[in-house]
């Protein structure tokens, strides 16, 4: 058996595709990477909320799926929109990285809660809106690009510091370059934050679903992503949404999923949490959103969609 797997061609995302192939590799099937360039690839000179809030990261992979030139694609699975086209599913998480937000910097002597101003380079609606409700102080500019072009950029004085997500950070050996590590508590992820989802065509050859998911999917990350995409998907939420959730297990039976939205101006924040079983995820998620929704969210959302 031979799998096609396809990618984003920036460092990040071959990292990703490698460590499928390594998870298929460890199964004794064999596969290839495909590179594919993406819309949010190629436009770098607008934000993300600018060039359209749903498959920026993932349209042209789908596209060859659907096209049957490549069997599965690798994507960040907090790049994947809510709800996918049809006949596209999600056939796999692995195993989650830390979900944590980092600041990233040259200067050590930089922290959110010192009272210092200083500029933050970021290109997530997230992260802009949340700087703006905890740390007023701090003042952000639009950062778009891969890892390696955010750090040139950084080096350019175009911002004292970056916002990433730790794993992108970790995962590209850039640990040394973090000053501080950000409490999920407050500065709650992304969904999807951390793990790597694989999507497949409803084309795709059983034997190689089977196999796919058999080598790849870890069950822990799945049944929390699955609330989470649950959440996101009752908000009608893409990348520019500034919401944030975060399942996790509480115990071998339970799990605990946080999630809220905060406007863009950082002026008002929800946040709730709920609990149930594994079995119960995507229920979590929705009864979430019905939450954040009935105490004001959906004014809320209205405002952020007709802003961005």
């Amino acid at each position: 058996m031979h799998i096609r797997i396809g990618t984003r061609s920036s460092r990040l995302a071959v990292w990703q595709a490698e460590h499928i192939q390594t998870l298929l590799e460890s199964g004794g099937v064999s596969s290839e990477l495909v590179f594919i360039e993406t819309k949010g690839d190629q436009v770098l000179d607008r934000s993300l909320s600018k060039i359209g809030s749903k498959g920026v990261f993932t349209q042209e992979l789908e596209d060859q799926l659907r096209a049957g030139t490549i069997d599965i694609a690798v994507h960040s699975a907090k790049d994947l929109p809510s709800n996918l086209p049809e006949g596209l599913s999600i056939v796999a998480f692995t195993e989650r990285e830390l979900t944590n937000d980092v600041l990233v910097s040259r200067d050590k002597t930089l922290s959110l809660t010192g009272g210092r101003e200083f500029t933050i380079g970021t290109s997530s609606t997230r992260r802009v809106a949340m700087l703006k409700h905890f740390c007023p102080h701090i003042t952000t500019v639009d950062m778009r690009g891969n890892l390696q072009t955010r750090l040139r950029k950084l080096d350019e004085g175009q911002c004292d510091a970056l916002l990433l997500a730790f794993a992108g950070v970790h995962r590209m050996g850039y640990d040394d370059l973090i000053v501080e590590q950000l409490p999920v508590s407050d500065f709650t992820p992304a969904v999807g934050q951390g793990s790597i989802a694989i999507e497949i065509a409803g084309t795709l050859a059983i034997e190689k679903v089977n196999v796919v998911r058999r080598f790849t999917n870890h069950a822990l990350t799945e049944s929390c992503l699955r609330a989470e995409r649950a959440f996101l998907a009752r908000l009608e939420g893409g990348c520019s949404i500034p919401s944030f959730a975060l399942a996790r297990w509480t115990d071998e039976q339970t799990i605990s999923l946080t999630g809220g939205l905060v406007s863009l101006d950082g002026s008002q924040l929800l946040r709730e949490t709920f609990t149930g079983t594994p079995e119960e995820a995507p229920m979590l998620g929705h009864a979430l959103a019905e939450r954040i929704l009935a105490q004001g969210g959906d004014v809320l959302l209205a405002d952020i969609r007709a802003n961005l």
